[in-house]
């Protein structure tokens, strides 16, 4: 970690939905925005499941977005620590150190929902997801 990177965790229970979503977009702003070299993003569960969702995985190739090679993966209170902002899902009982920026989503869980439902969920995730990135792009060049 370098002192210009800046840590975006993007975290849910499962990470088999909601914080796949996110991370699939954050991966596309960073990339749009030119800031591969310093943002790097971190997802994870506390309670990762066996598989992503699948109407999440086809939510998301609805919009050009393939999550079918994505694996639920545990993510660590020191790996938090260490981000500058921290998004969890709607299921936050995060308690991090003061500087880092923790803020809850409060997204509905799309599992077993319909697609129609998910897709809306989406569109919320990218707007959110975009508007972070507003901030980060705000404070780096601040």
């Amino acid at each position: 970690m370098t002192d210009t990177e800046t840590h975006v965790a993007l975290v849910c229970v499962q990470n088999a939905g909601r914080s796949q979503m996110a991370t699939a977009y954050a991966e596309r702003e960073r990339e749009a925005r030119g800031l591969t070299d310093d943002v790097v993003i971190h997802s994870g569960g506390t309670h990762p499941a066996d598989a992503v969702h699948d109407v999440v995985r086809e939510a998301m190739a609805d919009v050009d977005i393939d999550l079918s090679d994505r694996v639920p993966q545990e993510i660590s209170e020191d790996t938090l620590e260490s981000c500058d902002y921290v998004a969890t899902m709607g299921c936050s009982t995060l308690d991090l150190e003061a500087d880092t920026d923790v803020r809850d989503w409060d997204l509905p869980d799309p599992h077993g929902q319909d697609l129609e439902t998910v897709h809306e969920i989406r569109e919320d995730v990218k707007a959110r997801v975009g508007a972070l990135f507003d901030e980060i792009e705000a404070a780096r060049d601040g």
